[in-house]
């Protein structure tokens, strides 16, 4: 049964997508059946994998409507092993729509139920906002990695997404693990990236991954192809440290 594992954190421009799109892609890459799911408004994950997002007719947006089934809404994508529900702009609206509805953070869960059979893991890509989106992504799922940039406010705010995700463990799911907090955006020659670093480490220990994401130039560039990392260049830092994340995933899941 595949593990459904969401990638959140509030603040914006931490690395969530890069890491949602080239995770997937390199789990698949080591021949893991993969769905990416884009519970993002702004679509990035979408457009990452070389989807047009004003193409997309089934999204994320009409699974948490319950109008359409989760299989209609999965694409194909040139990654390999890696398929994908998109999103659109449209999901902007579903927080609204959702707020009268019994049950309204189950929607994802009830949603995907059918497709965990069929994948090794299921990545959420969520929004950088503690809404109702991100908390059906996290009643959804069996695990979170959180990424941290290393700048200097990277601790803020972390405090309240491990509250929030307390409260989602005490009331909505139990079950939800931290699968580890993951360091992006490194820079070796910085001395704040390396304080930074230490910093973590000292207060989280055991929840960080030992792989690091470096700052790359490839990393950045591959969106703009629609592609991965590891379609785009394979050989690039940034496809090391995604592949080695995805082997220490792997590894503590087995």
């Amino acid at each position: 049964m595949g593990k459904i594992i969401a990638i959140a954190n509030q603040k914006g421009g931490v690395g969530k997508t890069t890491t949602a799109v080239n995770l997937a892609a390199a789990l698949g890459v080591l021949e893991k059946k993969i769905l990416l799911i884009d519970a993002d408004p702004q679509a990035n994950a979408t457009s990452g994998l070389g989807i047009d997002v004003e193409s997309v007719a089934i999204g994320t947006y009409q699974l948490l409507e319950h109008t359409h089934a989760a299989k209609e809404a999965v694409v194909t994508t040139e990654s390999p092993n890696v398929d994908l529900i998109p999103a659109h702009i449209d999901l902007v609206a579903i927080e609204i729509e959702l707020v009268d509805q019994e049950q309204r953070e189950l929607m994802l869960k009830k949603a995907i139920e059918p497709l965990r059979e069929q994948y090794d893991f299921i990545i959420i890509d969520c929004a950088p906002s503690l809404g109702l989106l991100t908390l059906n992504a996290l009643t959804a799922s069996d695990s979170v990695i959180i990424p941290i940039q290393c700048e200097y406010f990277a601790l803020e705010g972390l405090g309240k997404l491990l509250n929030t995700i307390k409260s989602v463990q005490k009331i909505h799911n139990n079950a939800l693990d931290i699968e580890g907090l993951l360091l992006t955006m490194y820079d070796a020659r910085l001395r704040l990236s390396n304080q930074v670093v230490e910093e973590v480490k000292k207060h989280f220990d055991e929840m960080v991954f030992d792989t690091i994401i470096q700052r790359n130039v490839r990393l950045s560039e591959a969106p703009s192809y629609g592609e991965s990392i590891i379609n785009y260049d394979a050989s690039s830092k940034g496809a090391n440290n995604y592949l080695s994340l995805a082997e220490e995933v792997i590894k503590k899941n087995k």
